[in-house]
């Protein structure tokens, strides 16, 4: 079974002046040891750029937060809609390289990660949200994310792949 790590948003524009109140370091560490594991068995670690917007703004703010790992095999897909399967190449992606589980983290639950989540299993994907690897501007979110919704724990991935 093949599996992709979905890395939605973890850009400077919304992270940047939050990174204590968030405990985005937190996040980035379950992030990055997810990440490498993945990588480590040569499966898909894809980072979602969200660049709506972006003529009007800084290309600096932008980009990914220093604190996440990208490397050179992983992919990035950029989109301009919450949910990174809408008018994306992210499907014909997953589909060309038989992936089957997708493993979703990064910001906001609320939104984009959710509505990635829920693209994912409208295309007969199976997704998961990976368990303190995702982030919110608002408390309870991240708890309401989690409920009717497959998880798993960071400790489970080398297992699996």
């Amino acid at each position: 079974m093949k599996i992709a790590f979905l890395i939605i948003d973890m850009q400077k524009i919304f992270l940047d002046g939050k990174k204590e109140s968030l405990n985005v370091e937190g996040a980035c560490e379950y992030i990055n040891y997810v990440a490498e594991s993945i990588r480590s068995k040569n499966h898909l670690v894809i980072h979602v750029q969200d660049i709506e917007g972006a003529d009007e703004i800084d290309s600096e703010l932008i980009s990914f937060i220093p604190e996440i790992i990208v490397e050179e095999q992983d992919i990035c897909v950029t989109k301009e809609h919450s949910n990174a399967f809408w008018n994306t190449e992210l499907e014909q992606i997953l589909k060309g390289n038989d992936v089957e589980l997708v493993i979703i983290a990064g910001f906001a639950a609320e939104h984009c990660v959710l509505f990635t989540y829920n693209g994912a299993s409208e295309r007969g994907f199976k997704p998961v949200l990976l368990q303190n690897g995702i982030l919110s501007t608002k408390s309870d979110v991240i708890t309401q994310t989690y409920r009717d919704r497959n998880i798993i724990s960071y400790k489970v991935v080398p297992y699996i792949i």
